[in-house]
């Protein structure tokens, strides 16, 4: 009984801050483990660490031997840059470059006595670098990493070809290999770093891990980015209605209902404002007739204005038609709660929104930051090419909304299903609102069919399904949501695939391409293209 407890205690593992009794300790083990890289730090430069940053240098002892460290600096990145050496970021060992203001935690030196690593002591020292750096709520941990392994390759391979084959672990790196498994991207190659590391030919990896947990301290305490957002989708009842005032109060009351539920958003559906264009008199087509809607887009989103100011709410106002120089367009505003307007014109037109209408598709694309996120808009059929949400998730785009008009169950569906691969594909949320009911006199706009829904990535964070929240078909009604856009930044940076981060940019590419157009119909004018 006495010898199993003894054998257990001689286990047991303490992780603690370094002290400068433990200086003997620390010379051993780097003297093993640097030998061709410059060995041990002097007694009096490990001193000079421990007073300016105590708490982060770091050591794992066993049977109360100090047996591995990290030894660490807090820096303002910004001074060095990435094209720093070794012999810089420590002040040639006088440390006088730690900063307390700093941003980033940079990590100088991690060892393992080479008798114990076989207990893994590597991983629980980064793991406590993390969550220093998490704690003391620094923007990232950067190392200078060794590539000890290079020197038996550097006949064959280039320092960059080295490190693709150990990213394709067609080559182990005792260093590198190590760094990449604890969730370490490499931002640079480093030549020249250590003079002294000549296993590494003088090479050096600039390896980041990004805390997602950080906040920007210097934000306003008020009118800051929020890290929940909260929206409201009206699925919109088509009803007759006797005037524009009458349509002016349908539009209050759904904007008033969802602020009251101190929602950051509220969307409302493709051509909204339909039922205006029973009001037409003696048109002759149903061209006509859509142009005849085109006259009350003005005074519609000015009313909108008007109450995203009044209820301090941001309103997506689904689409209008927008007629300019004898041409007609399809076009969501974007009324900002401070009182600006932006505008997203419908890209891609139906065959029969060209046949019916003879509408035209706009020429401009982009993101819109909101007090609330970065957020884009497609109007319907444009979310069914997806070259167009993934140029929007390239500007950061954290939620698309997607306002849409169809009439039947199957052509919802395409709007659906596109809208549950773009959230996926793009690591963002996606939110689609249509109307409901039926609309007499009304050609071509006589039906409705809608299940207004909002969709997010599919990973464990998320909901098992990837829909955050689903109304009731064909029902008038508003969906209301909240949507954590902390998740995104840790999907995007730890999921369990990144579609972003892992794409084939050395095969293919989504780019803008400038378009010479009229400004005042459509703006500075962009479109997109699929390079393969």
């Amino acid at each position: 009984m006495n010898k199993d407890k003894k054998t257990i205690e001689q286990h047991l593992l303490k992780l603690r801050t370094l002290e400068i009794s433990d200086y003997e300790a620390i010379q051993c083990i780097m003297q093993v483990v640097y030998v061709d890289a410059g060995g041990a730090w002097t007694k009096r430069e490990f001193q000079n660490q421990l007073s300016v940053f105590p708490e982060g240098q770091i050591g794992i002892e066993v049977d109360g031997k100090i047996v591995a460290a990290a030894l660490s600096l807090i820096v303002k990145y910004s001074k060095f840059g990435d094209n720093h050496t070794y012999e810089q970021i420590t002040g040639g060992g006088k440390f006088d470059t730690h900063d307390d203001e700093g941003d980033t935690l940079y990590g100088t030196d991690l060892f393992v006595d080479p008798e114990y690593r076989d207990m893994r002591l590597g991983r629980r020292l980064y793991d406590a670098r993390k969550e220093m750096c998490e704690n003391l709520n620094l923007r990232a941990v950067i190392v200078g990493g060794r590539i000890p392994g290079y020197r038996e390759h550097r006949d064959k391979l280039t320092p960059r070809k080295y490190l693709e084959e150990v990213k394709n672990k067609e080559i182990y790196d005792p260093v590198l290999t190590f760094q990449l498994a604890n969730d370490f991207h490499v931002r640079k190659l480093i030549p020249r770093y250590a003079h002294e590391d000549k296993s590494s030919m003088q090479y050096a990896t600039l390896l980041e891990w990004i805390n997602i947990a950080y906040e920007d301290e210097s934000e306003p305490l008020i009118g800051g980015t929020k890290s929940v957002v909260r929206l409201g989708a009206v699925q919109w009842q088509m009803r007759r209605v006797v005037s524009l005032e009458d349509l002016f109060q349908q539009m209050e009351f759904f904007v008033d209902t969802v602020s009251s539920y101190a929602a950051d958003f509220v969307v409302f559906p493709e051509f909204f404002n339909a039922p205006l264009m029973a009001l037409a008199e003696d048109v002759q087509s149903s061209s006509d007739a859509v142009r005849h809607l085109a006259e009350y887009t003005d005074p519609v989103r000015d009313k909108m204005q008007e109450l995203a100011i009044t209820y301090n709410i941001n309103i997506i106002a689904g689409s209008m038609p927008v007629y300019e120089d004898h041409k007609l367009y399809n076009v969501s505003f974007l009324l900002h709660r401070d009182g600006n307007v932006d505008s997203q014109y419908k890209l891609h037109i139906t065959p029969d929104e060209q046949s019916y209408w003879g509408l035209q598709g706009g020429n401009n694309l982009q993101v819109f930051e909101t007090d609330a996120g970065r957020v884009g808009v497609l109007v319907c059929y444009d979310v069914e090419f997806p070259e167009l949400s993934r140029i929007l998730a390239d500007q950061k785009m954290d939620i698309l909304f997607v306002p849409y008009w169809t009439d039947t169950k199957n052509a919802y569906l395409r709007v659906r299903r596109c809208a549950q691969a773009r959230a996926i594909e793009n690591e963002c949320y996606v939110v689609i609102t249509g109307s409901v009911g039926n609309l007499p006199r009304v050609e071509n706009m006589d039906i409705q069919y809608s299940q207004s829904a909002v969709f997010s990535p599919s990973d464990f964070s998320f909901p098992h399904d990837a829909v955050v929240a689903e109304a009731t078909p064909n029902t008038e009604t508003t969906l209301i949501t909240d949507l954590d856009l902390e998740l995104l930044k840790k999907l995007r940076t730890q999921g369990s695939v990144r579609n972003l981060q892992q794409r084939r940019k050395d095969l293919y590419e989504v780019i803008m391409r400038k378009k010479k157009v009229n400004e005042k119909a459509s703006g500075q004018a962009m479109e997109e293209k699929v390079q393969f």
